[in-house]
């Protein structure tokens, strides 16, 4: 997506207020780049505008609600006259088995996935098309390209995701100036772990080895400089889906106590819908406060393990 002659480009980054969105707005504003931070809390998106600086502003949408993605991009090219790029990072998770989590829950979870993601192409595409260009960045996960158990949701929910990215880049392959990106980081120090639903009993954890927001954020700005189609972040990604592909009778004897072990080691917690079916601005934020193996750190910054009560 080259450089426009009368100024710096116009960015919209949905899902903005924390965790992958907010690094990734952070980075975009540090290098003069005009931003818009999205996201359903109204007044979380005014802080996180206000604390990013650099003429950054916000609008609350919802990817669920085609009106308010509509209603979004098209403030988007009224305040700015023009939308070069857009970065979507929203996303919400659900513990637990297919039979644990209720149907409108996970419902939930692969809506902001899926259609959410339908919702901003046919929103935004439109306007790079009369514009002459432009790119769409989904940041979507690992799990879009393996499975695991407990998180059936959310690994539907990305596996849809990229079959829907994949036939968007077929379908606009030919129309020179627009490219759709997608972004597949592994485990990441963000808060989605906290703002998780949970039906299994155990709160989630992030399954080492875990990455910055800071990195995937860096990997979606190059996606917007310089379009791909599909950019890995984590350092044992491409390993696992080998492992998942390649070898399923190993994957399939390992796979459960490994995560288990790993991913859903947290305290006894009773069942609830974290985020998704309304925001938790009060917990959102840039990290989530893993460290790279996947331990959580106390109030003193010292890494400790998060053991069931």
């Amino acid at each position: 997506m080259p450089s426009t002659p009368s100024g710096p480009r116009v960015v919209l980054v949905v899902g903005g207020t924390s965790g992958i969105g907010l690094a990734t707005a952070r980075q975009l504003v540090e290098r003069g780049d005009t931003v818009v931070v999205g996201a359903r809390d109204a007044g979380r998106v005014a802080a996180v505008a206000a604390e990013l600086g650099g003429g950054t502003t916000g609008v609350a949408l919802d990817l669920t609600d085609a009106a308010s993605v509509v209603a979004a991009v098209e403030r988007c090219v009224a305040d700015h006259g023009r939308l070069d790029g857009v970065v979507t990072s929203a996303q919400t998770m659900a513990y637990g088995t297919v039979e644990q989590v209720p149907a409108d829950v996970f419902a939930a979870v692969v809506d902001t996935a899926v259609i959410g993601t339908v919702h901003l192409a046919q929103a935004v595409l439109p306007v790079f098309r009369r514009q002459g260009g432009g790119q769409l960045v989904v940041v979507s996960s690992l799990l879009a390209e393996m499975s695991v158990p407990s998180m059936t949701a959310y690994c539907t929910a990305k596996w849809g995701q990229l079959g829907l990215v994949r036939g968007l880049q077929l379908e606009v392959r030919r129309e020179r100036g627009i490219g759709v990106s997608i972004v597949l980081p592994g485990a990441v120090d963000t808060p989605i772990y906290h703002q998780a639903a949970t039906y299994g009993g155990s709160a989630g954890s992030a399954p080492p080895p875990v990455v910055t927001p800071e990195k995937v954020a860096a990997a979606c700005v190059r996606a917007l400089d310089h379009p791909r189609r599909m950019t890995h972040v984590g350092p044992v990604n491409l390993l696992a889906v080998t492992g998942f592909r390649l070898m399923p009778v190993v994957y399939d004897r390992l796979v459960n106590p490994l995560v288990d072990r790993v991913a859903v080691r947290g305290p006894r917690v009773p069942d609830q819908d974290g985020n998704v079916r309304a925001p938790q601005p009060d917990a959102e934020g840039l990290r989530g406060g893993w460290t790279p193996v996947g331990r959580l750190r106390d109030r003193t910054g010292r890494a400790r393990w998060r053991r069931r009560a």
